[in-house]
């Protein structure tokens, strides 16, 4: 339990991920703020804030999650209710920023769609963002308000903490854009690092090509932010297993497992997927997959951010 906070911070929530920001307000010692946000019939958002906030530090708990859209405009338009209230404050935490992977012009005539979020965000009213996990950190650079990043990793390594310092340990980063945050994790794990070149023929789809570093009869971590379709981690852990792998297991912080994700979990080598409850942990995620919450790593930020104290501590 985190000690008690002043009375002027107050914690809401879209219909993303409820019982995230439930668990939140249980480590601030809160109540959860009351806000109606419902649809009508043709499926507009019907938000309204059923207490005073005037003058109130508030932060709105919503990933924008599957239905992508749908949360995304539940979220700008509770945030245009906070500000018509004339919250003092405003600080949109999004656990899990959707639309991150379009993030800059890969190809011709393709949009960023990162940093128009980013603009529909800020136009709306918020006046700073706390995020988890950012596919690539330079979308902090997209917002015209504060961002404070935070990371993870850490409560992977409590859970991995049995695997530290282990000579036959590798952590393995699925591609060469997460060669950083898998050199991060793999030095908190006091491990060795490895990393797959990969190639993607098109969306959702990776063919592995060559893998750089020796994971015979080594335990290696896969260390990613998002699972989508989990094809990735399918192909880079039969990959593994086929160079001498003993043994493969997964960590990423946003399981969104689409389509038959699951089902690719299930019938890869890989032993354990390990997630966080960024997205909604209320769905069938088969015997292979375990959550791992994150909602003291939110609520030590928002009581950080509330009492003007550093966010960066946390993570020394």
């Amino acid at each position: 339990m985190i000690k008690t906070v002043n009375g002027d911070l107050k914690v809401f929530s879209g219909n993303s991920n409820r019982q995230l920001t439930v668990d939140i307000c249980r480590h601030l010692n809160i109540e959860m703020g009351k806000a109606h946000v419902e649809r009508f019939a043709d499926g507009e958002v019907d938000a309204q804030v059923l207490e005073s906030v005037r003058g109130h530090d508030c932060y709105i708990v919503q990933s924008t999650c599957t239905p992508v859209n749908e949360n995304l405009m539940e979220l700008l338009i509770m945030i245009d209710a906070f500000k018509r209230a004339s919250a003092g404050k405003i600080t949109a935490v999004i656990p899990y920023y959707g639309y991150a992977r379009a993030d800059r012009k890969a190809a011709p005539r393709v949009p960023i769609t990162a940093k128009l979020v980013s603009n529909l965000i800020t136009e709306a009213g918020a006046d700073r963002l706390m995020t988890v996990d950012l596919h690539a950190g330079q979308i902090q650079g997209f917002f015209d308000i504060p961002v404070d990043h935070l990371r993870a990793r850490h409560v992977f390594v409590d859970y991995f903490k049995d695997f530290k310092k282990s000579e036959s340990l590798v952590v393995v980063s699925p591609d060469v854009g997460g060669v950083e945050r898998a050199r991060k994790f793999a030095a908190r794990m006091d491990a060795g690092l490895v990393i797959i070149d990969k190639r993607r023929p098109k969306a959702n789809e990776a063919v592995v090509y060559n893998i750089i570093g020796d994971v015979k009869d080594k335990t290696c971590i896969i260390f990613d932010d998002i699972a989508d379709t989990a094809g990735t981690l399918a192909v880079v852990s039969n990959k593994l297993k086929e160079n001498g792998a003993a043994h493969v297991y997964a960590a990423c912080s946003h399981g969104i497992l689409s389509r038959n994700g699951v089902d690719k979990i299930n019938n890869s080598p890989i032993e354990k997927l390990i997630i966080t409850d960024s997205l909604p942990a209320n769905r069938n995620l088969g015997p292979k997959v375990e959550v791992l919450s994150i909602s003291y790593l939110l609520a030590e930020a928002i009581r950080r951010n509330h009492d003007g104290m550093s966010i960066s501590d946390m993570f020394k």
